[in-house]
């Protein structure tokens, strides 16, 4: 199928393009961006998109969830982390079946959609109902089989068998699947599992994605299990591993300058963090000290929803406040984040996160003729600070529309879908 977009203003996210193009035209055929210009061609095309007046981006890219989570919206407030984990979530968890996996995993891409994310990192379980959910959906998955060593050794090798053979299932499926090898967390896996781990990374060429220094009390875990700074785990063990390190709320400076050389992305999820007490993490340093960050949600038991453009904003806000320096975290790096550094942190920047040419035809679209947005003074500083995922007006995920006009295209009922994940928490509610 060939599309082509008409007459929008591009921000393409492409460092070797200006950052806003007006009145730009897009040609996607099948699945791939084959040409960016003014006024192409229109004949022998099968859909035609007018964005005059709207603004065309990369699709959103979220760098940590917990896809199935959707469920867990708002079930639980004013507990810590390991608290809330470990005597809520986990039990309730516990109860969950593959139907219930599919059904709270096809809403949540339903929201994706509806909100301009077109990638999303997951680590849960049941990965099989997940991706049946994303079969439906269309959207671009990374995911995961859970890995932790907490239930003893026959429980943590039979997961790692799991992983290795969820990943062999899907070898020659389409290329919106891939997989990584998501650790839990240095506090819930001994040291002998996470290098049985990086083993097997090294050994698919996989990156590895892990919970790291959300909170105090998980530093304080980790420093007894291991006897030493978490920073010191990562160096003694990830040298040369691609690792996606979701919250890193604890890291200090001097953490920080530890790890700079390291093949370390971190995703950032600012609302979720904040919303368990976890605190805020030092992007800022991050950012300066050349580590590549990206942005995730978490899981809506957490992190609410999984609107991005909320996360971009809070992303930002954070930094120059607690910084007590307004100049940090531009308008355009926090974009960057939330579109080319994930795909950074995915090991995905050769298909997705730009607009560019040859890459896959990832694209939302926004509309923008809202008094929130009016006037436009700054465009990329609207979007970040004023937009939100109610602005996305068609969701493109490789070549395919998913939405247009606020329109899903998807052969599904919306509202039987809520209905069935309302009777799932009911079911295990706590």
């Amino acid at each position: 199928m060939k599309i082509v977009i008409k007459n929008g203003t591009l921000l393409s996210m492409d460092e070797k393009r200006p950052q806003i193009e007006y009145n730009t035209d897009i040609l996607i055929d099948k699945d791939t961006i084959v040409k960016i210009g003014k006024e192409i061609e229109i004949t022998n095309i099968d859909k035609v998109i007018d964005a005059t007046g709207k603004v065309v981006l990369p699709g959103l890219i979220n760098t940590h969830a917990h896809v199935p989570m959707s469920i867990f919206r708002e079930t639980i407030d004013g507990l810590k982390l390991q608290e809330w984990l470990e005597d809520k979530i986990w039990p309730m968890e516990a109860k969950l079946v593959d139907d219930d996996i599919y059904y709270a995993s096809l809403l949540s891409f339903i929201e994706m959609i509806k909100t301009g994310c077109t990638t999303i990192n997951d680590m849960y379980f049941m990965a099989d109902s997940i991706i049946k959910a994303r079969d439906v959906a269309g959207i671009r998955l990374q995911t995961t089989r859970t890995l932790m060593s907490i239930n003893g050794r026959e429980d943590s090798l039979k997961r790692l068998e799991e992983l290795k053979e969820l990943i062999k299932r899907y070898d020659s499926y389409e290329d919106t699947l891939s997989f990584n090898v998501g650790i839990h967390g240095l506090y819930t896996s001994d040291e002998k599992y996470v290098k049985e781990c990086i083993k097997l990374s090294k050994e698919l060429k996989l990156p590895v994605h892990m919970h790291f220094c959300e909170n105090t009390k998980e530093v304080t875990d980790i420093e007894s299990s291991y006897g030493r700074k978490p920073s010191q785990v990562l160096l003694d063990n990830f040298k040369n591993v691609h690792t996606i390190l979701a919250h890193s709320v604890k890291l200090d400076n001097d953490d920080i300058e530890k790890l700079k050389d390291l093949d370390i992305h971190v995703s950032t999820c600012p609302i979720s963090n904040l919303k368990l007490g976890c605190g805020v993490p030092k992007i800022a340093k991050m950012v300066e000290s050349g580590i590549n960050v990206s942005l995730g949600t978490d899981g809506q038991g957490s992190g609410s929803n999984l609107d991005m453009f909320e996360v971009m904003k809070f992303t930002a806000l954070l930094q120059k406040g607690i910084e007590e320096d307004p100049t940090l975290m531009t308008s355009y790096d926090v974009l960057k984040m939330a579109t080319i550094n994930g795909a950074k942190a995915l090991c995905m920047e050769d298909k997705i996160g730009s607009v560019t040419e040859g890459k896959k035809a990832d694209i939302i679209i926004l509309d923008v003729d809202n008094i929130l947005l009016k006037p436009t003074n700054d465009l990329i500083s609207e979007i970040v600070y004023n937009a939100k995922g109610s602005n996305v007006d068609t969701t493109i995920v490789n070549g395919k529309i998913l939405m247009e006009k606020k329109e899903l295209n998807l052969n599904i009922d919306e509202k039987i879908r809520v209905k069935k994940c309302e009777e799932i928490i009911q079911r295990i509610k706590i």
